[in-house]
């Protein structure tokens, strides 16, 4: 999962969304820097992710995607998962998407200086390029994962991604629908642990 289904499954405890949205910028054991709320989010991130690799839906799709992407399949199938939940929002959530992101930036903003500059700079980039609203549509998917390809250590091929996406949309739209119906109850289960 990406940062809008992270941020999402953490409910509407923004420290607790905080911490699940940078827990990928924050290194072992160095999450005890931060509040005790933010730290519950990088945990639950992590079970999360932990939950997700091992989901079969999941894995049915970073299969699928494999043969083409290598080691990049497993970060594309993440952003395939926030497009689906970016474009079907409606389903999951009473607000609109433009309501609920333009609520989180703000207060994402007023928390923002307590946190590394690194984690700023990232924060910052997220706000000012809508990354929530972009990821609704298989263009702005595609503007994303050709600037993460830029990134990249080793050819990724990340932009060239949304052409599996499109011709497998109904394919990968499905797998998205069971997982997301799991990952959903799993959540509300572990925030209760934390």
């Amino acid at each position: 999962m990406n940062f809008l289904a992270h941020v999402y499954l953490s409910g509407n405890n923004i420290p607790l969304a905080i911490g699940n949205l940078i827990a990928d910028r924050v290194n072992g054991k160095s999450f005890k820097n931060f509040s005790p709320e933010i730290q519950k989010g990088i945990l639950l991130h992590r079970k999360i992710d932990h939950f997700t690799d091992h989901h079969p839906a999941f894995k049915a799709c970073v299969t699928k995607l494999f043969p083409t992407y290598r080691h990049y399949s497993r970060v594309i199938v993440d952003m395939y998962f926030d497009h689906y939940l970016a474009a079907y929002w409606t389903q999951y959530h009473p607000q609109s998407l433009k309501e609920f992101s333009s609520q989180f930036y703000s207060d994402l903003s007023l928390e923002a200086e307590k946190l590394p500059e690194n984690i700023q700079k990232f924060t910052a980039a997220l706000i000012r390029y809508d990354w929530f609203k972009a990821y609704a549509s298989v263009s702005g998917l595609h503007l994303i994962l050709s600037q993460m390809e830029m990134r990249t250590q080793y050819p990724s091929k990340l932009g060239a991604s949304t052409k599996e996406l499109k011709e497998n949309y109904t394919y990968f739209h499905t797998h998205f629908s069971h997982f997301m119906d799991d990952v959903i109850a799993y959540s509300k289960k572990e925030i209760k642990t934390l």
